[in-house]
């Protein structure tokens, strides 16, 4: 428990200290396993966010998306709420969570017989439209 919060508070102070600024990881190390990966990775996005706003969207989560609730824990009304979800949405990209098919595999699955050519055609300009390659 004692490492757990020694955790949080190192992510605290790591938050303030960046205060929103473009961070990137450049080693992380498995302790269990005592393996370092080194390279360039950047944030989750909701690691990006402020420690308040960690602090709201894990009490969003934990109360089940309930704005009443929301609004007996942090004691602020629900435009309140509403307007502050507004805010921590905006700031977030959208998660594609139907991500184009790779174009290898659409190319396969032409010469395969099992599109064709305008729907190939069609999933490949999507692919280049969302900047995959």
């Amino acid at each position: 428990m004692a490492d757990a919060l020694n955790s949080a508070a190192d992510w605290q102070e790591l938050t303030r200290l960046t205060q929103g600024e473009r961070i990137v990881v450049e080693r992380v190390r498995l302790v269990e396993k005592n393996i370092t990966v080194e390279g360039t990775f950047e944030l989750p996005q909701l690691a990006r966010l402020s420690a308040e706003d960690q602090v709201f969207v894990t009490a969003f989560v934990r109360s089940h998306g309930s704005i009443k609730e929301m609004e007996h824990i942090f004691g602020v009304s629900y435009p309140t709420i509403k307007t502050r979800l507004n805010r921590i949405a905006g700031s977030l990209e959208f998660v594609e969570t139907n991500p184009a098919p790779p174009q290898r595999e659409i190319l396969d699955r032409l010469r395969d017989g099992a599109i064709s050519a305008e729907e190939a055609i069609g999933q490949l300009e999507s692919r280049k439209l969302k900047g995959e390659r």
